[in-house]
């Protein structure tokens, strides 16, 4: 065990002790767990919560000065006395117990590691490690095993002090807790509730698949075998297709039905302010399915040219509202299907927006691109727009790079690679991407701009449909009526980025003050003649 290259990445940062290959807690440890059964308020809560940091060493590391009065604030005041009783004669006892599961529960995990076979045989690296920026790789984790990890959060077993240099959040609880003390709201009342609904469900019935957070990385260099960071010349010269464009006036985009990826807002940081007082798209997300924050523990902030994707997650609750008006309102019965590695359909991929990105917005198209692509090898983009029925003279200008390597063409492992990446890719032909206004918040983004954005990038990375949920945003309120002009003239991704950039130049040089969409619906109607009053 010690000699696993991927346990030492993360042994700094998980509060368990390594000995003789063994993974352990010290006994103090164990004894306080052992007698979680005797806590019977949030004030003894967080007594014991100080005990076991006492026991790992933490007591140096402190945690939010109002944690302490938060627990006690949630369980002793907020939380009825019928719940309190369940949740500290049942919940919390069955807690300590998967806590105490935790060292087999991971010396299990690296048993069986690094088992999953792509197409061609090959094994890919599974196990839990630190996936660094620009180290493009997946995770798989059991629902089990996340719990366990979920628990120490909610005790806050997490070392913290590596975590600020390697550009990690803290995924402890006591800010989560602490914020509500602080600043209560009902919004951050809910949010709690969320977790601790989720606790109450796993202790009950414990869900036994498997969830996979991806890092994505488009190299910024060329190197010969992987779509890498496209620069403007390959967005302006692409004559990919444009893919079916879909809106939604309503609805969520967890809600969809098609086993489309599903957008995360994200902020550079996963989670952004989930265990804090954060309450928009990202937050929410996390907080109905709160085996997402586990990616917080690995996953450092994302680079401009990385993308996060996660599969399998299970959502737990429901909830009405948004930032304020947030409120959990009871529990979920998730039924998506699961795939052949035991994952849910639920797709997620997190891309972060640039905050008041000005004109810089444009050059976010390829941290979209980079989120929905779903391969990242030429021979397999290749083969996917050939099936399309694409022409062959598209392939250069589909890609950045060349097909052959200084020392001529791919070996016959790489086309065997490309081959069997392209089966898969054949299996998700049908999967697209939902979204909607993203980084067009607090964040400031322009919404016709990030929507023409996505649609560019979901076309460019071969997905069949962009499923768009407005929100009911007025300036998206003829998007449909854009986007049905623009397909019934067969443009291409070339062709929209070039009337995008030519829109921002005429933006920036004081040429006009309305957006893309009133720009350029009359500009079309000159050149094309096109009476929009009969488009449906």
């Amino acid at each position: 065990m010690e000699n696993r290259q991927d346990l030492r990445s993360i042994l700094p940062y998980l509060p368990l002790v390594m000995r003789s290959s063994s993974l352990f807690w010290p006994s103090q440890v164990v004894e306080s767990l052992k007698q979680l059964d005797r806590v019977n308020s949030g004030h003894q809560l967080f007594r014991a919560i100080s005990d076991l940091r006492t026991s790992l060493s933490l007591s140096s590391e402190p945690l939010s000065p109002s944690a302490a009065d938060g627990y006690a604030l949630f369980f002793d005041d907020l939380m009825s006395r019928e719940e309190s009783r369940k949740w500290f004669q049942e919940v919390v006892p069955a807690l300590g117990i998967l806590l105490l599961r935790l060292p087999s529960l991971l010396e299990a995990h690296y048993q069986n590691a690094d088992r999953v076979l792509d197409e061609e045989g090959g094994l890919v690296r599974t196990g839990l490690r630190l996936l660094d920026s620009q180290e493009p790789g997946i995770v798989f984790l059991s629902q089990e095993l996340i719990a366990a990890l979920l628990v120490c959060s909610f005790f806050c077993l997490f070392p913290v002090n590596e975590r600020y240099g390697k550009h990690l959040q803290s995924i402890n609880f006591d800010e989560l807790f602490g914020s509500l003390y602080d600043y209560y709201s009902q919004k951050q009342e809910s949010k709690i509730q969320c977790i601790i609904h989720y606790f109450q469900r796993i202790t009950s019935n414990m869900p036994q698949g498997v969830v996979s957070f991806e890092r994505k990385v488009l190299p910024l260099e060329d190197d010969y075998i992987h779509i890498s960071y496209p620069n403007a010349d390959v967005w302006s010269t692409s004559i990919i297709p444009l893919c079916r464009f879909e809106v939604h006036s309503s609805g969520l985009i967890e809600d969809q039905l098609s086993e489309a990826v599903e957008v995360d807002f994200a902020n550079e940081y996963l989670g952004g302010g989930a265990l804090r007082r954060g309450c928009v798209q990202e937050e929410i997300r996390f907080m109905i399915s709160p085996e997402l924050i586990v990616g917080m523990l690995f996953l450092p902030s994302m680079a401009d040219n990385e993308a996060i994707e996660i599969v399998g997650v299970e959502r737990f609750s429901s909830y009405t509202g948004y930032a304020s008006s947030f409120r959990f309102s009871g529990s979920y019965v998730d039924e998506r299907d699961v795939d052949t590695l035991g994952r849910r359909k639920t797709r997620i991929v997190a891309i972060d927006a640039l905050c008041s990105p000005g004109m810089r917005q444009y050059s976010e198209i390829n941290k979209a691109f980079c989120g929905f692509l779903y391969g990242s090898k030429h021979q397999l983009y290749q083969k996917i727009l050939q099936e399309k029925g694409c022409p062959s003279t598209l392939f250069d200008t589909a890609t950045s790079t060349p097909m052959e390597t200084s020392e001529g063409k791919c070996s016959n492992h790489e086309i065997r690679d490309s081959q069997n990446d392209y089966h898969r890719m054949e299996q998700c032909n049908n999967i697209g991407v939902a979204t909607g206004n993203w980084g067009c918040g607090a964040f400031g983004g322009d919404p016709e701009v990030k929507t023409i954005i996505q649609w560019l990038a979901a076309s460019q990375a071969l997905r069949p449909f962009i499923a768009y949920y407005t929100f009911r945003l007025e300036a998206l309120h003829n998007i449909d009526k854009v986007a049905h002009w623009i397909l019934s003239h067969r443009w291409t991704v070339g062709d929209l980025w070039n009337m995008l950039t030519e829109y921002s130049m005429n933006r920036s040089k004081g040429g006009t003050n309305v957006g893309f969409l009133q720009w350029v619906l009359p500009s079309m109607y000159d050149d094309a003649g096109m009476d929009f009053s009969n488009i449906p």
